[in-house]
């Protein structure tokens, strides 16, 4: 059932290219492990051996945390309408921060949102599908926009209080190297 390949197949690219959520997880050796879905039309495959997503402002800043100790990265799809499918994508990241030079390359690949405070960028060694037999079936509704609304209404100089406010830490102390 499972099948692993060293990069993502174009058929797996447009699988990728349709899906409306995705998980990511990253950990250090001694930290809590994160798990965090993500949406906003926020990721990209640059190619069958790289994507980026565009992380916005949450309550915690985990991942940047993580990725600074240890880069290892899984990116997870699953497929909730049509065919089952479970997506992985493992590799190792980095963390492109707005004054990065990469950020004014690959920005603009990615939706303009308000309250956007970091790229992450994957590196892919390893693509695993499996079956997703047992996951159920769901109707996709629509975006929520209460997030683009909540940094909008704080401005950027608000989001940038926020940040430093509640993202400069992780739940486990480790610094995130963000503002």
């Amino acid at each position: 059932m499972a099948k692993l390949y060293t990069e993502i197949p174009q058929k797996l690219q447009q699988f990728i290219e349709n899906q409306k959520i995705f998980f990511v997880a990253t950990a250090t050796a001694d930290s809590r492990i994160n798990l965090s879905p993500k949406g906003m039309d926020s990721l990209r495959v640059v190619n069958p051996n790289r994507v980026i997503w565009l992380n916005v402002t949450g309550s915690g800043n985990e991942t940047a945390a993580h990725v600074q100790e240890n880069p290892r990265m899984t990116i997870m799809f699953t497929a909730f309408e049509d065919a089952p499918l479970i997506l992985r994508l493992y590799g190792t990241a980095k963390t492109i921060h707005k004054d990065d030079t990469e950020w004014q390359q690959l920005s603009p690949l990615l939706p303009s949102l308000p309250g956007a405070r970091q790229i992450f960028d994957l590196n892919i060694d390893l693509v695993q599908t499996s079956c997703g037999f047992a996951v159920p079936l769901y109707d996709y509704v629509g975006e929520r926009e209460q997030l683009n609304t909540w940094a909008e209404k704080k401005g950027e100089e608000g989001v940038e209080a926020y940040w430093k406010e509640t993202n400069h830490v992780s739940l486990d102390g480790k610094p995130t190297h963000f503002a």
